[in-house]
């Protein structure tokens, strides 16, 4: 089976069910400075999960894409992916526990043919200071389906400690089987919803226990081990609490949210833990190992990376994500010299970039229509942001041996010697100051990651206080720095950003009057400051063009406007005239905002509910180019 059947198996599964099968969502979140990215299935159904009702009913199904810019230097073993797939399945208030858990034991024995001894299953321990017992509800589920098939079924608890114990279902505490889009209860923010889990996990076999890896090699291996015989594969989330003041409580609805990855559902039918042995990557790896002349399995790290990296940045640009120096667009960059770097070890001296786009955009071009249409303008961001880093890779690796050729090898450990003015003579070092990081860094742009990496490669240390030093003085989006803002949270439904939210409808509105009606949104960031708004535009606004644009929003605002919301079909909402830059998130019933003489227009996010709300006097601060062909505003309300 490869990755186009499973999918369409899994949607056709659960619409028998009784499941609204909706587009996969935008890698780029709309409305939600909290987070860069979709980084999992449940980010754009949060609004339901709390309890708003669903367009199309409380039984929903996709297949959404997602990326994880935290998991890029993970790439490289044979289990991690920035980009993937996610098969997700949702009841809003309506099925839960016991359905769930019977529907993923069909689908997975024998829909597609798992076999089930080899299927092993966790559940939530329960935590006293949460006050929230443990889950034995889906224990006697499990137990019941596994008995159904003459399967043992036995469930034991501190596996961490006793190891397997013989069983196959297995208790775990929160850091394991609690999930929110924030991570374990502490870290979630008020108002985040969670709950207790029920993940499905693989046995690949006893033999791939990693018994050479000294880590584990006296350790109990249990599910949750990472020794690498077993892979998750599936989390059934009961979404059942919200985080309140007071602690957690429970939610106006039970949810189920489901999330299986794609990726690791192939791996368990080819019964090979490397993902990229799947068919997904077939036909680009070969072209690696073409134009390399090297094999995929004598140089596995690389060709993973750039496997990975390249089918993450085709996916990120075509949903408007372009290389750049700041937010989405430095993931891009970043995942884009990645991958020459490696490809640059593997002896790819030419531009290659576009051509395993090309691979991609053919495979995925029927369940992401959008690829094909967008395939010109990813391959001229790749070959872009190709040729300049090349030039830039070659300035830098040049640097870099340069300072590292100021030390005098001696052995084959890595060891290197280097004057010690102060006793004069020799002594052995491994670190490379702060200095000279900090100068291939800003006088040849090479980035601090690929210093690191490449250092790491020779057992060489950085100096990385001094370098901080250094590098204080200049802004840089570097992951430690960033690590709280792409974490996530909960996508940001303050009155100040609603009535932001609703202003940016009415400034589309405005530019497409004043513009004409080749305007249409290409992306929005929204915090409580201020608008960001991208936009379809070749041209420079000029003052006046502004000015009418702010008269607009501003006679809006002051009209006091009752703001009136209906759902209809796709069409429907077409044939009105409905503007949507995001439709294809929501599926053939969409929510339409009605704001009479001004703003007609398809969405899923907050609203004030009269113009009036909006409450101050919206100002155009900034108007530039964002890419080819796109136009940025930054706009305020005050």
């Amino acid at each position: 089976m490869n990755a186009n059947e499973l999918r369409k198996k899994y949607l056709e599964f659960f619409k028998e069910r009784g499941h609204q099968i909706v587009p996969s969502g935008s890698l780029i979140p709309e409305n939600d400075p909290t987070t860069l990215f979709t980084g999992s299935g449940m980010q754009p159904m949060i609004p339901y999960l709390m309890g708003e009702k669903h367009p199309l009913g409380g039984r929903i199904a996709d297949s959404q894409k997602s990326f994880r810019a935290g998991d890029i230097e993970e790439v490289g073993d044979n289990r991690h992916t920035t980009f993937f797939e996610m098969l997700g399945n949702w009841s809003l208030g309506d099925y839960f526990k016991k359905e769930q858990i019977g529907w993923m034991f069909e689908f997975l024995t024998k829909e597609i043919g798992l076999d089930p001894k080899k299927i092993y299953v966790t559940v939530f321990r329960g935590d006293e200071s949460l006050k929230i017992s443990r889950d034995d509800e889906s224990v006697v589920y499990w137990q019941e389906l596994f008995k159904s098939i003459n399967v043992e079924a036995l469930a034991v608890d501190n596996a961490e400690i006793g190891g397997m114990q013989n069983g196959r279902i297995f208790y775990y505490p929160v850091e394991k089987n609690w999930w929110s889009r924030a991570g374990v209860p502490n870290n979630m923010p008020l108002g985040e919803p969670g709950g207790p889990d029920s993940e499905m996990f693989w046995d690949f076999g006893v033999e791939l226990k990693i018994h050479e890896n000294s880590q584990w090699r006296n350790q109990p291996c249990h599910v949750n081990c990472d020794c690498g015989r077993f892979l998750e594969i599936g989390n059934n989330v009961f979404m059942q609490y919200i985080k309140t003041q007071t602690g957690f409580e429970l939610l106006k609805q039970q949810n189920v949210d489901f999330g299986g990855g794609l990726e690791r559902i192939l791996a368990a039918i080819n019964g090979n833990p490397d993902m990229f042995l799947t068919d997904i990557f077939a036909k680009a790896k070969a072209e690696i190992e073409k134009l390399s002349g090297k094999k995929y399995e004598d140089n596995k790290e690389a060709f993973r990376v750039i496997l990975d990296h390249l089918r993450a940045a085709t996916f990120l640009i075509a949903d408007g994500a372009y290389p750049g120096n700041k937010d989405q667009g430095y993931f891009v960059r970043r995942l884009i010299r990645r991958a020459v770097r490696f490809a640059h070890k593997l002896g790819i001296e030419n531009n290659f970039c576009s051509d395993i786009a090309k691979i991609y955009i053919k495979y995925y071009q029927d369940a992401y229509t959008d690829l094909l249409e967008k395939s010109e303008n990813i391959f001229e961001e790749l070959e872009k942001e190709e040729e300049k880093f090349r030039k830039t890779l070659e300035k830098g690796l040049k640097e870099f041996d340069k300072a590292v050729g100021n030390f005098l090898s001696i052995n084959e450990e890595g060891d290197f010697l280097e004057i010690n003015d102060n006793e004069d003579k020799l002594t052995i070092s491994r670190e490379l100051s702060g200095k000279i990081v900090f100068n291939l860094y800003a006088t040849y742009g090479f980035p601090i990651e690929l210093i690191r990496e490449i250092a790491k490669e020779k057992n060489i240390k950085i100096d990385e206080e001094k370098f901080k030093e250094e590098f204080a003085k200049h802004q840089e989006l570097s992951r430690t720095a960033s690590a709280g803002k792409f974490k996530g949270g909960l996508a940001d439904h303050s009155e100040k950003i609603t009535a932001l939210h609703t202003a940016t409808h009415l400034m589309l509105a405005g530019l497409r009057r004043v513009l004409g009606e080749n305007v249409h949104q290409k992306g929005s960031n929204i915090t409580e400051e201020r608008i960001r708004f991208d936009f379809s535009h070749s041209d420079k606004m000029t003052e006046e063009q502004k000015k009418a644009v702010e008269d607009y929003v501003n006679e809006a605002i002051n009209s006091k406007t009752d703001i009136v919301i209906e759902e209809m079909t796709l069409d429907e909402a077409r044939e009105k005239g409905a503007e949507g830059a995001f439709e294809n998130k929501y599926g053939e019933r969409v929510k339409v905002y009605f704001i009479a003489g001004f703003s007609n227009e398809i969405c899923g996010g907050p609203h004030v509910r009269n113009t009036g709300d909006i409450e101050g006097v919206f100002k155009i601060k900034k108007e530039e180019s964002s890419s080819a062909g796109v136009r940025r505003i930054k706009a305020v309300v005050e």
